[in-house]
Order: structure tokens, then C-alpha cells, then sequence
């Protein structure tokens, strides 16, 4: 009698792009939350990049996020984070 079992399915690991866009997601959709319960957008932002830096600081290390930090300031003048608004 062969008792073997056929091996079990591996998930592929999600592509980082997507993952970002889910976490995109999640943090949208917590944003829209604090906004409903009256937290400022502007607190919000400093929150947010509080616990960003914090979380790289934790994982990489504190010269590695400096480095990534300094380089910010090129890529805000250069649009990369600005996003077209609307006009109504």
C-alpha cells in the first residue's frame, strides 16, 4: 500500500507592485476612517511617516533610512509624489 500523499500546492508569493497596492489600499481606507472620526489630514500625513520611517529605521537600520530619507527631497521636487487633484 503506497501511503504517499500528493504534495501540497505552494501559493506564489504575491509580486511586490500588487502588494503595494493592497497596502495602498488598506491605508486609504484607514485614512477615510480617522477623517470620519475627526482627525486632521495634516496629523494624519505626520503620523504616517512617523511609522513609516520608524518601521524602515526598525527594519533597516538607522544609517540605511537616513540614506533613503536624504534622497527624498530630489524626488518631492521632481512630482514624484504629487498627485492631480480633481477640479470640481
Amino acid at each position: 500500500m503506497n501511503s504517499l500523499m500528493p504534495p501540497i500546492p505552494v501559493e506564489k508569493p504575491v509580486p511586490e507592485h500588487e502588494q503595494k497596492q493592497v497596502a495602498l489600499a488598506y491605508l486609504r481606507e484607514a485614512w477615510a476612517e480617522a477623517r470620519l472620526d475627526g482627525v486632521e489630514d495634516d496629523c494624519l500625513a505626520q503620523a504616517c511617516l512617523f511609522t513609516a520611517i520608524a518601521e524602515l529605521v526598525s527594519t533597516y537600520g538607522e544609517d540605511a533610512a537616513a540614506t533613503f530619507a536624504e534622497g527624498l527631497s530630489a524626488r518631492i521636487r521632481n512630482g514624484e509624489f504629487s498627485i492631480e487633484l480633481a477640479r470640481q
